[in-house]
């Protein structure tokens, strides 16, 4: 048998993308690499520290505390927003004048800066002028995003809900558009209700893109920082205090640039673990449902 030749052209084409991202991202990452094994007096003159920031992390109790906030948030987020957004793709019409309508108004939330969404429900929750705060206080439910921790974690993740949902949606509802009419007539002939349609068509057809907004919805929840700084500034307390606004407190509030650098090695390669989990479990998932509906 003749081997096929490959047409290795297209790696001239991709070169130029790899050489801007190890422009980009290799060597600042290189830098934050070096500061964290390093320590500075200021003066532009550092000191050699080895491992002693990561160990000082490692034993770190507020680390370890904005480490679980961080992953409740994520956890919240991913278990609204993921069966949230099938629910709403499952209602969406696939034909007819409705179709860019739904459309347009699930990309609107996506179209705001993540600042100004920040500054929209930093007001939007204000007891005196805001519209949330204000009807719920007149219902009588104590409500101080400012002062009540829990009130705190309701509206950022309520905030994120509102903003991230319509990325969910708009990635199942492509998912469900590409599957072939054929199957639903199939189904049809064979009688199978809407909850066998779903179970046994639309879900496994849509598990790759499943896997995607599952993948990017992680990665924004855990590395969110703009919207709950904003809003809360990581109060009251430390309540909101998730990873991201601690590293930027310790790095630009204390300019302690060694610990710094070691938390935000730590933070990178945690996120990178966790989605390749995810990922490795998702796939596996996937593929004995693939397998098992085969057979």
């Amino acid at each position: 048998m003749i081997a096929k030749q490959q047409n290795q052209k297209a790696w001239f084409m991709v070169l130029p993308v790899f050489l801007l991202v190890a422009f980009s991202a290799v060597i600042p990452l290189m830098t934050v690499v070096n500061y964290s094994v390093q320590d500075t007096f200021g003066n532009n003159q550092f000191f050699w520290a080895g491992v002693d920031w990561f160990r000082n992390l490692v034993h770190s109790e507020r680390f370890h505390s904005a480490f679980l906030r961080q992953l409740l948030f994520s956890g919240i987020i991913l278990a609204i927003e993921i069966p949230l957004g099938i629910l709403i793709a499952l209602s969406m019409p696939r034909r007819g004048w409705g179709v860019p309508v739904c459309l347009i108004t699930m990309a609107l939330p996506l179209l705001i800066p993540w600042n100004v969404v920040g500054t929209i429900w930093q007001i939007f929750g204000r007891v005196d002028i805001g519209l949330l705060g204000y009807s719920l206080t007149a219902l009588g439910i104590d409500y101080n995003y400012t002062q009540d921790p829990l009130a705190a974690w309701f509206t950022v993740v309520i905030m994120d809900i509102w903003h991230w949902t319509s990325l969910v949606v708009l990635l199942c509802y492509a998912g469900l558009c590409s599957i072939p009419d054929a199957y639903y007539q199939a189904a049809r002939i064979d009688g199978a209700s809407r909850l066998a349609i779903f179970r046994y068509i639309q879900l496994p057809k849509m598990q790759r893109v499943l896997l995607i907004a599952f993948l990017l919805r992680f990665m924004d929840s855990f590395m969110i920082y703009t919207e709950p700084f904003v809003i809360t500034g990581g109060g009251p307390g430390n309540s909101t205090t998730f990873l991201s606004i601690d590293l930027v407190k310790l790095a630009v509030g204390q300019f302690d640039l060694g610990p710094a650098a070691a938390m935000s090695l730590i933070y990178f390669l945690v996120i990178l673990l966790l989605c390749y989990v995810f990922y490795t479990v998702m796939s596996n998932i996937g593929m004995e449902s693939t397998n098992h509906g085969g057979s």
